[in-house]
C-alpha cells in the first residue's frame, strides 16, 4: 500500500474513531453526566484501545478502497474491524481490576458508536463528493424510462446520474411489488405495458432495456411498445458485466435486430463434449467462415491438443489466426490454405497432423449464386469436398466426421440445398461402408449475422435511405445465432454414434418482411422515411424453409434442442458413381446438373425460372395481388 496524505488523514480520522466511542459510550450511559470516579477508569482503556484499533485497521486493510468509491466490501472491512475491536474492549473489561467495573451498557455502546463514526464517515464523504461532481448534473441530460427496476435497473439509475447525457425519470417493471415505490429516487411508474403512458407523461422519446437477462419475447414486447411510443431504444450490455461494475455506461447502445431475434441461451453437456475433444488433434475446414470460425472458437474452450485450420481464403485465415493469437495464445493452431477439392493437399494435412475429430464446414452456401452459372462449382466444392474429405478421414483412421449441412437440404427447390443433400448421402453411404470412422450431420437454418446474411444487407439499405429490399411479403426464415449454432453442432458431434443427421431446433420462423420492418423502426425511421419493395423471390428461394424432409421423422434425443432426423435409405453404388459423376474435368452445365441431382435426390424439385416481381411501397396486399396476377 502506498501511503499518500489522504491515506494519514483517513488513518488518523479511524484512529479517533475508539476515542469518540468510548468516551461517548460513556457520556450515552451517564446521561452526558459523566462521575468523577470513572476519570481513571476511561483513561486506562483508552491506553489500551486506540493502539489496539490502530492494528486493527491496517489488518482489516480499510485503506486499500478509495472513499469515494465506499461500497459493500468497504463496509464488511469496517465491521471486520470493529468486530476486533469490541474484542480488545471485552478483553480490557475481562482484565482491568477496578472496584467499580466496566458498565454492561458499554460494551453494547462502544461497538454501535464505532460503526456509526467509521461507516457513516464514509458514506458522507461519498454523498458530499457525488453531489459536488453530479449533483448538478440532475436536471440536464436526456430524459429516459429505464425497463427494469431489479438489481441492475438500479445500477443503471446511479451510473446514469452521474453524466450529463442522461436523465432517468423513473422506471417499469413488470413486478407488482415494486410499483409506486422508488429506485435510488426515481418512481417505478407501474408495468412495463405501462411504458407508452409514462413516456407521454414525462415527455421522454428514450428507453433503455435493463432486462438483459429476461427472455428475447419479454425484450421484443418492451421494444415493440417504445418503438411505437416513437421512441428511441437502447440496451445495457450482460448483467453480470453490468453488476460487476466491469461496463461503463458508455457501452449502452441501441438496441439491434439481433437482440430481439435473439433465443435462450444453449446449455450443453460440456464434460461429454470435453471428453470428445480434449487433448485430441481437431481438424476443421471452412474454418474462416462464419460458422467454422464460431466452431474453432467454441473449440478452444476444450483444451484440444492441436486445432487445425483449413482455409481457402487467405484473408479469413489470417483473421481467424489473429483472433488466436490475441484471444487464445495458448491453444495450440496450425494456419493451413487448402481447398476441400484437392485431394492431395487434404491427404497431406490428415498424413502430417493425424486429426482425430473432423468439422467440414467448407462449402458453398448462398442459394442464388450457386443457382445460375456457378451450379458445377457447388456441385464440386459441396459433394466432391465433402466426399474427398470424409474419405481422407476413415482412410487415416479419424474417430469422427461432422458435416454441417443445412435446412435447405430438405426438399431442396434450389442446387445448393439439393447438393448438400447429396453430401449427406455420401457420409451416410461411407457410414454404411464400416471402418473407425463414426460419420455424422448437422441441419440448421440461418444464423444471425453470417457472410451473406439478409441483416447486414437490410441495415446497409437503411443506412442509404432505402429501399429495404424484401423478395416476397409471406417469405420466412428460422434464425439462430451462431454460437449457439456452434455448441448444438458440438454437443451433436459428441452425442452421435454414426450415420445420424441431426435437426437442430430453430424455434419459430420469422416473417422476413416484419425483420425489416423492425430494423427500420429500429433505426429511428417510419416506413414513410425508408419504404419496403418486394422485389420477387430470387433463384432457387422458396417461401417457406423446413427442417424435414416429408419422408423423414424425428427421435428424441437428450438434448432439447436436438433430434434425430430418419431419411430414405442411401441408394446401392452411389460412391462409385458420384466419383466418376464428380471427376469429369467439366465444364457441365446448369440444366446437366440439375438432372443429376434429380436423379440422385428425388426430393429435389429444380428452381423453375419465373419473371421478376418488383412492387414497390410496404404493402403486402399489393404484392400478393401481383404474385397472383391480380
Amino acid at each position: 500500500m502506498t501511503i499518500t496524505f489522504r491515506t494519514v488523514l483517513v488513518f488518523l480520522f479511524d484512529l479517533a474513531a475508539p476515542v469518540v466511542a468510548w468516551i461517548g459510550a460513556f457520556l450515552l450511559r451517564f446521561n452526558f453526566g459523566f462521575p468523577d470516579s470513572y476519570e481513571y477508569h476511561l483513561l486506562s482503556g483508552l491506553l489500551v484501545i486506540v493502539p489496539a484499533h490502530a492494528l486493527i485497521c491496517l489488518w482489516a486493510g480499510l485503506y486499500r478502497g478509495l472513499w469515494i468509491f465506499a461500497s459493500l466490501p468497504d463496509l464488511k472491512r469496517v465491521l471486520r474491524a470493529v468486530a476486533v475491536s469490541s474484542l480488545a474492549i471485552l478483553t480490557f473489561v475481562a482484565f482491568y481490576r477496578d472496584p467499580l467495573g466496566t458498565p454492561r451498557s458499554i460494551v453494547v455502546l462502544y461497538p454501535m458508536i464505532l460503526v456509526a463514526w467509521m461507516a457513516g464517515g464514509r458514506v458522507a464523504y461519498r454523498m458530499l463528493k457525488e453531489h459536488h461532481l453530479y449533483g448538478g448534473l440532475n436536471a440536464e441530460g436526456k430524459p429516459v424510462v429505464i425497463v427494469g427496476a431489479g438489481r441492475g435497473g438500479a445500477m443503471l439509475v446511479r451510473e446514469l446520474s452521474r453524466v450529463p447525457d442522461w436523465r432517468v425519470v423513473g422506471l417499469v417493471d413488470d413486478d407488482p411489488g415494486k410499483w409506486g415505490r422508488e429506485v435510488l429516487g426515481r418512481p417505478v411508474f407501474g408495468a412495463i405495458d405501462t411504458l407508452p403512458r409514462a413516456l407521454a407523461e414525462e415527455k421522454a422519446r428514450h428507453v433503455i432495456l435493463a432486462i438483459p437477462s429476461a427472455s428475447p419475447a419479454a425484450r421484443r414486447h418492451a421494444t415493440d411498445l417504445a418503438v411505437k411510443a416513437g421512441a428511441h431504444v437502447f440496451t445495457v450490455p450482460g448483467v453480470e458485466d453490468l453488476l460487476s461494475g466491469r461496463v461503463a455506461v458508455s457501452s449502452i447502445r441501441r438496441v439491434e435486430i439481433d437482440d430481439l431475434l435473439g433465443r435462450e441461451s444453449v446449455q450443453i453437456d460440456a464434460a461429454h463434449v470435453g471428453t470428445m475433444l480434449a487433448g485430441r488433434s481437431v481438424l476443421v475446414t471452412g474454418a474462416g467462415g462464419s460458422i467454422g470460425s464460431e466452431l474453432c472458437r467454441q473449440l478452444a474452450r476444450f483444451g484440444p491438443a492441436t486445432l487445425v485450420l483449413l482455409e481457402q481464403s487467405e484473408f479469413a485465415l489470417y483473421t481467424l489466426e489473429q483472433w488466436f493469437s490475441v484471444h487464445r495464445p495458448e491453444t495450440p493452431i496450425v494456419p493451413l490454405a487448402g481447398d476441400a477439392k484437392d485431394a492431395a493437399r487434404i491427404d497431406e494435412v490428415f498424413a502430417t497432423h493425424r486429426p482425430q475429430v473432423v468439422f467440414h464446414a467448407a462449402a458453398y452456401k448462398h442459394v442464388p449464386l450457386m443457382e445460375v452459372g456457378n451450379a458445377w462449382q457447388a456441385a464440386r466444392n459441396n459433394v466432391l469436398g465433402t466426399l474427398q474429405v470424409a474419405e481422407c478421414a476413415r482412410r487415416h483412421g479419424c474417430e469422427r466426421f461432422v458435416l454441417i449441412s443445412t435446412d435447405k437440404a430438405v426438399n431442396p427447390t434450389n442446387v445448393m440445398g439439393a447438393t448438400k443433400r447429396l453430401a449427406e448421402i455420401a457420409c451416410q453411404a461411407l457410414q454404411g461402408q464400416g471402418g473407425p470412422t463414426q460419420f455424422g450431420m448437422v441441419r440448421f437454418g440461418n444464423v444471425l449475422g453470417s457472410t451473406g446474411s439478409v441483416i447486414p444487407k437490410f441495415q446497409a439499405q437503411i443506412a442509404h435511405g432505402g429501399p429495404v429490399t424484401v423478395t416476397h411479403p409471406e417469405i420466412t426464415r428460422y434464425f439462430m445465432s451462431i454460437p449457439e449454432a456452434a455448441q448444438l453442432v458440438l454437443q451433436a458431434a459428441a452425442m452421435g454414434k454414426g450415420g445420424e443427421i441431426f435437426v437442430l431446433d430453430m424455434g419459430e420462423p420469422v416473417k422476413i418482411v416484419d425483420l425489416a420492418r423492425n430494423m427500420i423502426r429500429l433505426s429511428g425511421f417510419t416506413e414513410d422515411d425508408v419504404r419496403i419493395e418486394f422485389t420477387g423471390l430470387r433463384p432457387g428461394e422458396k417461401l417457406y424453409e423446413e427442417l424435414l424432409a416429408d419422408a423423414e421423422h424425428t427421435l428424441e434425443t437428450p438434448h432439447p434442442k436436438l433430434r434425430i432426423a430418419r431419411s430414405r435409405p442411401v441408394p446401392e453404388g452411389i460412391l462409385a458413381v458420384l466419383r466418376d459423376w464428380l471427376g469429369q474435368a467439366g465444364p457441365v452445365s446448369d440444366d446437366e446438373v440439375r438432372a443429376a441431382l434429380g436423379r440422385w435426390v428425388p426430393e429435389y424439385t429444380p428452381y423453375e425460372a419465373r419473371p421478376a416481381l418488383r412492387v414497390v411501397g410496404g404493402t403486402a396486399a399489393g404484392a400478393e395481388r401481383a404474385v397472383s396476377g391480380g
